[in-house]
């Protein structure tokens, strides 16, 4: 499963699966046509957003969601305590 982005012709897409009761973002992948516009952190946070309304603790195996966590540490909150990744 996957949350898109359509613009220019194109799609970008940030991949996610259930696991447990948690939601896992896996990978995430921006056409270069679309790319240092934005369009992966806003996936990124349309995700974690999805993730709270939904309550379901995160798990990030995806580099680039694990790098916007970096620029966010306050939805450090979110991930699932009992998940070292």
């Amino acid at each position: 499963m996957h949350f898109e982005i359509h613009s220019e012709n194109e799609i970008a897409f940030l991949e996610y699966r259930f696991y447990k009761n948690d939601i896992a973002f896996m990978h995430t992948e921006v056409p270069a046509v679309l790319e240092g516009k934005g369009v992966a952190s806003a996936l990124a946070q349309y995700a974690f957003q999805f993730a709270k309304e939904h309550k379901k603790p995160v798990m990030v195996y995806c580099p680039f969601v694990a790098a916007y966590l970096k620029r966010h540490p306050e939805l450090k909150e979110q991930l699932d305590k009992e998940y070292s990744g």
